[in-house]
């Protein structure tokens, strides 16, 4: 993903051999459109400025890299869109020769990350798509890595929390499609921890792992409002034991949770699944009732006609 060197040479350099045919001005510097071959075998067409490359201009590599855009003294600086050996390509800012800014880049693998740049480096806001498994990454970058709040988002989930070093860490929740929410935290475990305080570089191979603790309704969550401040109660609303039933729910299922994502979302999938057989077993229980009463009904009938009858 680093670009080539090539063009900071010097094209008017004392050993200079490459060949340039274009304007000049009055001291004989490249001034003007032209086109110039460097001595490595590069070439460029563009504008040039007192013998140096300055405004749109197309620098062409001789491995097949080119690119295309802005210079400002013999730098890329400005919009401009580099085509790297590999095929993967930048679309964006540049400041002194260096991806700044704002720019998409596109590489080999279809993936692609569109935000913020400084030095060459994803750093500020930025979204980062996974093309094989269609998740993406919505948050914060510093210097080339996932760092700070931010949502992963998959295809029938997301998850919320903060980022390290390309790792979930601390408090967060996954938040299904089917309408409820997991909360929990990534944390260390004890032995990982102990390595951890013997030698720094296990922060590198360390993965946190996730413990669950409780599973909520759906939380809408709003950038102006924090999700702990929100009103819970509503007017004409009053508390039902359903609410309450599904906090228990949550706390029992602790337990379970402590799994992979996609266990939980499977233990989601089954509670659906059960709530819908507890609604049929409710739905037999009334029918049988009904037809009961209606069996009590004609029985009393039957014994009012008997009596009229002696």
């Amino acid at each position: 993903m680093s670009d080539l060197g090539s063009e900071e040479l010097e094209e008017e350099g004392e050993n200079d051999l490459g060949e340039y045919e274009g304007e000049r001005n009055e001291a004989g510097e490249r001034h003007g459109h032209g086109k110039a071959r460097l001595p490595n075998g590069d070439t460029y067409e563009g504008s040039y400025e007192f013998g140096k490359r300055h405004g749109q201009g197309i620098y062409k590599f001789k491995n097949g890299a080119r690119y295309i855009g802005e210079y400002v003294k013999n730098k890329k600086h400005g919009q401009g869109t580099f085509i790297y050996p590999d095929g993967s390509r930048y679309e964006g800012e540049w400041a002194d020769d260096l991806r700044h800014g704002h720019g998409v880049y596109y590489y080999i693998n279809n993936d692609t990350y569109t935000g913020e740049w400084f030095a060459h480096q994803r750093h500020g806001q930025g979204t980062y798509f996974y093309a094989e498994t269609g998740s993406k990454y919505v948050g914060t970058w510093v210097n080339g890595q996932q760092e700070g709040m931010a949502e992963l988002i998959h295809l029938n989930h997301r998850y919320q929390g903060k980022f390290l070093n390309k790792n979930p860490v601390g408090p967060g929740k996954y938040v299904f499609d089917i309408g409820c929410e997991q909360h929990g935290e990534y944390r260390l475990t004890d032995t990982e921890r102990g390595e951890e305080e013997e030698e720094e570089e296990a922060l590198v191979t360390v993965i946190p792992k996730w413990k669950a603790t409780k599973i909520t309704e759906l939380a809408f969550w709003t950038p102006t409002l924090p999700e702990e401040l929100m009103p819970t109660d509503r007017p004409g609303q009053e508390e039902t034991p359903g609410a309450e039933g599904i906090g228990e729910v949550g706390e029992e299922a602790q337990g379970l949770m402590e799994g992979s994502e996609g266990d939980m979302e499977m233990r989601a999938a089954d509670e659906d699944a059960y709530g819908l057989k507890d609604e049929s077993r409710d739905n037999g229980r009334d029918e049988f009732r009904s037809d009961g009463d209606l069996g009590n009904t004609n029985f009393e009938e039957e014994t009012r006609q008997s009596d009229i009858q002696d």
